[in-house]
């Protein structure tokens, strides 16, 4: 008898409403207030057929997506619920067994900053109108789905949490690479939601049960939490806009997560009761046993009772969305980013100069740093305000994790709120008052903190001092309810050039640190201070303290031989396998010279030398970018600093993000420096040219009628206007007639054409026979998940566009462009 155990949930809504008369485009929210019965219904099937978690028809129920109808998000919500509500009492009166409502909540639908325009505030406040309808209506849980952006499900899980006191679901959709389209990495994700509280991750969408399975083991590594898992029915055929997979198939490839730690399984796109039938039909046949979960019963909503005892053993660490500094082995964090003692980087923050501290940002990432402290800290300015101006402008150009560097609770709250990730905190001490405010903070975002060995009566001059300063900051930290293994103990460095006996007593508290189990954090530099030819005092403390265990050095990362002692230890201590990243590092190098530049190494010694334009936009600079293009135009003429410069730029910027070197913020980032230039330049000519408009081609674009989506659209028009083509944006949900109408109107020789759902390609094949028909010279491209080449050619279109990137290869065979 098999002693796994997990519940059923329901299958795929919007197909159930299309079959029951739901029209293209056409919301569901909407059509289930006016159809309440054909949604309780639906209910109603899903239970029958096993489920015992219901999602209620709330998907799109927030007021941007909702702008425009005629019921208001309270509405929306609280009816969807209690339809919800009806068809579970039903279900339980019928099988003697609870079944749950779950508040089913999607993403706005718009990209929220550095990707697009959407505060973060601006979308917390949407989902948290959400939140309170549907608790308000009855709602047992909340589960926060099919997100591809981590900031965007983060608003939505501090919604969720600090509005409600429902349990919180949150899955995401990855693509087969292991990253959403926004380039979040499962394990960012894991360690994001379970440092918020969240009681449940999981994945859905996007792909089918074998498709997603070992990106669901992946999941598991990196976290404690139960999983929830959520497939689509395989992939859709375009022509017929049938899943490939039928629910016999479904249910034995869902079979495959027995071993793994779910809390549920259910289907997505394509999948109907028949699929949850199939489901439950297996689990009898293999001993599994269905359970139902409630909020306080045998089997609760964050896995109690479900497994003998609590997971551990996660692989733990800190994040952007992008990349994971792991615990274990040497994490380097770079120092560079304070104005304490830097005159320009003061100025920069005070005049707001967010490219001038962007680059000092890049200049530590590409120098080797796996995190970067920051620290705003300047007399004149508002720190909080300034600390989430910084770190919303670092979020779009770097990878790297943050860590969080003031004195304030309230800046260092106001920051890890907006972060996209799960940082660290600079920092906490022994003194109690400091660690009554910051303990609070550190716990609600699951950050992880440093913890100086010091407090109101300053720093213990001996060893012994410290570590008891060091004993009662993991006391408190931890009777808190925050793990261990995220304090940094930092033991202090006091200048020998005063206190000379003060690095052996460093020394040997960074030893007793490593002894208790605690992760070491150190400032190394000011062991050197007051002394000639500081270097070589600092690289040879650097390395007798990570031999005593100092594990996140601070140090200022672009000084090439602290980056080296690094990579040396490394192969000493068997971090770094095989010397593979020694010899990497190495392998080019000319040790009797000086390098000064090198690309994602820790060579990178930027700041010394001239950037150039293609630089300057790989980076995400706007202002420099926009610089160079100027200087460039005392000697080049407007159109070879386009052509020979800006675009180049971009196309290899594209190739970068193709490879996957970098992701989509950093896409987007570099094109928004491009427009920059771009903008100064056209500036220029409409002066010269007497207001005459200048641009390489003009390009329709919309999504077909019937689908509400264009995230996907608005990233081909940013892009494509950074390669200077004039964009006619439709928006979505657009008719044949109105892109044959503004094709016409402004002799556009390429439309581009989106569409998400299967159900809205009859009206992209619609509106290409009108552009054939009536304006038979334009060029017609196409893009959307559901989409193949092959079907793209079948409809009439004239290119089919895989991502972005492809757009600006049709757009440049279709004008003519380098």
């Amino acid at each position: 008898m098999s002693n796994q155990k997990f519940t059923i949930l329901d299958g795929g809504m919007g197909t159930m409403l299309q079959a029951a008369g739901l029209a293209p485009g056409e919301h569901p929210e909407v059509f289930g207030y006016e159809h309440p019965d054909v949604v309780r219904d639906v209910h109603k099937k899903y239970i029958d057929a096993g489920s015992r978690v219901i999602y209620a028809n709330t998907f799109g129920g927030n007021p941007r997506k909702l702008e425009g109808c005629p019921i208001d998000t309270e509405i929306a919500v609280s009816t969807a619920v209690r339809t919800a509500r009806e068809a579970a009492k039903q279900g339980e009166e019928m099988y003697h067994e609870p079944v749950a409502v779950a508040l089913d909540v999607g993403p706005i639908g718009e990209l929220l900053e550095p990707l697009g325009t959407v505060s973060f505030e601006d979308a917390y406040e949407s989902y948290k109108e959400t939140m309170i309808a549907g608790a308000g209506a009855g709602a047992d849980l909340v589960v926060i789905e099919t997100f591809t952006d981590l900031l965007d499900a983060k608003a939505a899980a501090l919604a969720a949490l600090e509005n409600t006191d429902l349990p919180v679901w949150v899955t995401m959709t990855f693509e087969q690479n292991g990253r959403t389209f926004t380039g979040t990495s499962i394990a960012a994700f894991a360690l994001t939601m379970e440092a918020l509280g969240v009681q449940a991750v999981g994945i859905n969408c996007s792909l089918g049960p074998n498709e997603i399975l070992p990106l669901a083991k992946e999941l598991s590594e990196w976290t404690n939490l139960p999983i929830v898992i959520k497939p689509n029915a395989g992939l859709p055929d375009p022509e017929t806009g049938e899943y490939r997979l039928g629910a016999e198939d479904f249910a034995e490839q869902m079979m495959q997560y027995k071993g793994l730690p779910l809390i549920a399984m259910g289907g997505c796109c394509g999948t109907n009761p028949d699929y949850i039938r199939a489901l439950y039909a297996q689990m009898q046949q293999q001993d599994i046993e269905r359970i139902a979960l409630t909020k306080s019963g045998a089997y609760q909503f964050d896995g109690t009772g479900l497994f003998p005892e609590p997971r551990t053993g996660a692989r733990r660490g800190i994040c952007s969305s992008t990349n994971v500094a792991e615990y274990g082995g040497v994490r380097v964090i770079g120092e560079r980013l304070n104005p304490t003692g830097k005159k320009k980087f003061q100025q920069a923050l005070l005049d707001h100069d967010m490219d001038y501290i962007c680059k000092i940002a890049l200049e530590e990432e590409e120098a080797g740093a796996d995190i970067l402290d920051v620290n705003v800290g300047v007399p004149g300015a508002d720190e909080k305000t300034l600390m989430v101006e910084v770190v919303k402008a670092l979020q779009g150009v770097i990878s790297v994790p943050l860590q969080i560097d003031s004195a304030e609770a309230d800046v260092v709250e106001a920051a890890l709120r907006v972060y996209a990730g799960r940082a660290i905190v600079n920092s906490v001490n022994a003194d109690d008052e400091r660690l009554d405010a910051f303990l609070p903070v550190l716990k609600k975002y699951g950050a992880a903190t440093v913890g100086l060995c010091l407090d109101e009566d300053g720093i213990p001059e001996t060893a012994e001092g410290r570590i008891e300063k060091a004993k009662y900051i993991t006391k408190r930290v931890t009777e808190y309810g925050i793990p261990k293994s995220d304090i940094l103990i930092d033991c202090l460095t006091l200048t020998v050039s005063a206190q000379q006996n003060q690095a052996i007593e460093t020394l040997k508290a960074l030893r007793a640190v490593h002894e208790m189990g605690l992760h070491a954090c150190l400032g190394v530099s000011n062991i050197s201070f007051g002394l000639p030819a500081r270097s070589h005092i600092t690289e040879n403390f650097l390395i007798q303290a990570m031999q005593c265990g100092l594990d996140f050095p601070i140090i200022n990362p672009n000084v090439l031989a602290l980056m080296d002692a690094v990579a040396s230890f490394k192969v000493l201590s068997m971090e770094d396998v095989n010397c593979e990243s020694y010899i990497a590092r190495f392998a080019n190098r000319n040790e009797k010279t000086i390098v000064q530049q090198g690309t994602g190494t820790a060579e990178s010694q930027a700041s010394n030398a001239e950037m150039n334009i293609e630089e300057a936009v790989l980076k995400g600079l706007k202002n420099e970018t926009r610089a160079l293009a100027e200087k460039l135009l005392e000697t080049h003429t407007e159109e070879e600093v386009i052509n020979k410069e800006l675009i180049p730029a971009l196309d290899h910027v594209g190739e970068l993000y193709e490879k996957q070197v970098i992701f989509l913020p950093q896409l987007i980032s570099s094109a928004n420096a491009a427009t920059a230039a771009f903008d100064m330049i056209k500036e220029r000519i409409h002066a010269k040219d007497d207001g005459e408009n200048v641009s390489n081609g003009t390009i329709v674009i919309c999504t077909v009628k019937g689908d509400i989506h264009d995230i996907g659209k608005n990233i081909v028009k940013v892009i494509l206007e950074n390669y200077g083509y004039r964009m006619i944006d439709l928006g979505r949900d657009v008719p044949p007639e109105k892109v044959v109408e503004a094709a016409v109107t402004h002799k556009a020789g390429l439309v581009g054409l989106s569409a998400l759902m299967t159900t809205t390609l009859p009206a992209m094949e619609e509106t290409i026979e009108a552009l054939h028909r009536e304006v038979p010279d334009v060029k017609i491209m196409v893009g959307g998940a559901v989409l193949t080449p092959e079907f793209a050619q079948k409809m009439g279109a004239d290119y089919y566009c895989v991502d972005a990137r492809a757009s600006v290869a049709v757009a440049k065979e279709v004008f003519g462009g380098a």
